[in-house]
């Protein structure tokens, strides 16, 4: 079994590694949210769409990269606990990027600054998901 890493350089990489896959779900659902913006869908359709493409992209990613070092056991079981704790980082980023829209209504027609607003604070909720649930390290036996 993996030696776990307490050091403050290996949570940073975690955080690194974390973040720079967050932004290749940022790059995938923006790329998605914009092209169906153009293709004439309301924003908030636009991104029911795109948010569950980026949320398996990240799943993929994490679990390869960021968490490689931790068990994989009951993986079908950690991908639907990853999923639910995306979508409560869903809530939490769509409710930033709704309320953005309706202080700021001229943000609806650029639709990606409500976005980055929302995904800033769901990354945070989501890699201490990820880290403290999904991929928890499990104590030897």
């Amino acid at each position: 079994m993996p030696k776990r890493d307490h050091s403050s350089t290996g949570v940073k990489a975690r955080v690194l590694s974390f973040g720079a896959i967050g932004g290749i779900g940022f790059v995938v659902d923006a790329g998605i949210l914009q092209s169906l913006f153009a293709l004439g869908m309301l924003p908030l359709i636009a991104r029911c769409i795109s948010f569950p493409v980026a949320v398996t992209v990240t799943w993929l990613l994490n679990r390869r990269y960021t968490f490689r070092d931790r068990s994989h056991s009951g993986s079908d079981a950690r991908y639907f606990l990853y999923v639910g704790g995306q979508i409560v980082g869903a809530f939490i980023n769509v409710g930033v990027f709704v309320l953005t829209i309706r202080h700021w209504p001229g943000l609806a027609l650029g639709p990606l600054i409500p976005m980055i607003a929302g995904s800033a604070l769901a990354l945070i909720f989501n890699f201490a998901w990820a880290n403290l649930l999904v991929f928890r390290q499990r104590p030897p036996p």
